[in-house]
């Protein structure tokens, strides 16, 4: 074992199937393991939520490490000290000339570039992202730049918000400014885009074995795992153990979502149904196995498109989201706002204890991730860009302090846009239209 080089692209090869690996011991350098603690990949992931967040259960009291959980924010107790709550940034390139701001800060929401009024798919004009800017210096080392992934589909066409596009309510990410990156909403469809690709070689009669029998594509990568298996020392065949764990709890829950009632909505363009809950928690293990495994550094994920007006039932609501976003202080519709905000975070907790479970050498993924949560506007009902609910998570491979509450007095977001991808070594000093420097205070 003492000579055999194991190159992070390695898959395992199977009837039809190519299965990725995860990040193991022996893909990084001896030298690299003894010395180099910056071998271990950072990765960067956004969490968007929509219609804002109900600000009165959101902030906390106190800043520093003396910070306590407010009530939306309790679903992070077991993270309280992988995040920081940052107070105080606004979003002014979110901010519509007069009506529009869920379309317009949705737009604009990773680029800080105000977005061009058009309901006219082929006119839109952005930014470039903060997430692609990343993947564009990022994308050399995995086989894919980065993932896109949502809950709610629909394509660019139509207006979506006071004749703004639905392009810009429907993407947070932007190659460019006339380029959004659509997000894959089909949690079967990303699964095998990440762990099942098809072998090149692989005869016609092969892959429609594979399909007919509906086996495991751990089944058909075992033989080749076994014989890798031999040649690994103790820690990564344990590591390895754990991932074919993982991705065969993933398939069974994949499958579980085809098997839930109609996949199909009435009308011209039927959409895949399902338990929304279900489907989020899949989305976010699909996000970590695809970092774990290397196979990218970047992910969006979208909660629900901009101004979405989606009912939870599941809490006992029977309003829209966007129509309680529009609360004009009444008790009743903050009270159901503070229930999607709690269920919201829940999802972003599950999601980073998730990461964090995940062993790197001497840290985790969640240690050498950074993670922003967010929304297109502050308050729902007064449409606010300043005081905007953020929260970082992660350590940034030891760019971040966390567990703390800081507050600051208006820096622009894209203030912290520029920190993070400094973070995973994107070299930018400017960002956005209000983007000037990388936001202090991160790291004590």
């Amino acid at each position: 074992m003492k000579n055999f080089k194991l190159s992070r692209r390695t898959l395992l090869r199977g009837m039809g199937t190519l299965m990725a690996l995860p990040l193991l011991e022996q893909m990084v350098p001896s030298v690299a393991r003894a010395a180099e603690p910056t071998a271990t990949p950072r990765r960067l992931a956004v969490f968007y939520v929509p219609c804002g967040i109900n600000m009165s259960q959101w902030t906390p009291g106190n800043t520093g490490r003396s910070w306590t959980l407010s009530p939306t924010l309790q679903p992070l107790a077991p993270v309280k000290d992988d995040v920081l709550v940052l107070s105080g940034l606004s979003h002014e390139p979110g901010r519509p000339d007069q009506f529009g701001h869920h379309a317009a800060g949705t737009g604009a929401f990773l680029s800080c570039v105000k977005i061009h009024r058009t309901d006219d798919a082929a006119d839109v004009r952005a930014g470039t992202s903060m997430d692609q800017m990343a993947s564009k210096a990022l994308r050399q080392y995995t086989r894919l730049p980065s993932l896109e992934l949502g809950i709610d589909g629909g394509d660019g066409t139509g207006s979506c918000d006071a004749n703004f596009s639905c392009a810009y309510a429907r993407n947070i990410s932007w190659a460019g400014p006339t380029s959004p990156r659509a997000k894959e909403t089909n949690p079967r469809d990303v699964f095998d885009r990440l762990f099942a690709s098809f072998d090149p070689d692989a005869t016609r009669a092969q892959i429609e074995k594979r399909k007919a029998y509906e086996q495991s594509i751990l089944d058909f990568v075992r033989e080749d795992a076994q014989a890798l298996k031999q040649r690994l020392g103790r820690r990564d065949n344990q590591k390895l153990e754990e991932y074919f764990t993982s991705v065969r709890e993933l398939e069974l829950s994949v499958a579980a979502l085809d098997q839930q009632g109609p996949r199909c909505s009435k009308g011209p363009r039927p959409e895949p149904t399902g338990d929304m809950r279900v489907k989020t928690k899949v989305m976010c293990d699909l996000m970590v196995l695809a970092f774990q495994c290397d196979l990218t550094r970047v992910a969006t994920f979208m909660l629900g498109n901009g101004r979405s007006d989606r009912v939870y039932d599941f809490l006992g609501l029977t309003s829209g989201h966007h129509t309680y976003s529009h609360h004009q202080h009444v008790p009743e519709n903050l009270a159901a706002l503070a229930k999607i905000d709690h269920w919201e975070m829940e999802q972003f907790s599950y999601l980073l204890q998730r990461m964090k479970s995940v062993q790197e050498g001497d840290a985790t993924l969640l240690d050498n991730s950074l993670v922003y949560f967010g929304s297109e506007v502050a308050d729902g009902n007064s449409h606010g860009h300043s005081d905007m609910p953020v929260v970082l998570a992660g350590r940034g491979g030891g760019t971040v302090t966390p567990g703390r509450h800081v507050r600051y007095g208006g820096q622009p977001i894209a203030n912290l846009f520029i920190f993070m991808l400094q973070s995973v070594g994107v070299g930018v000093d400017r960002f956005g239209d209000d983007g000037t420097r990388p936001l202090d205070s991160l790291k004590e």
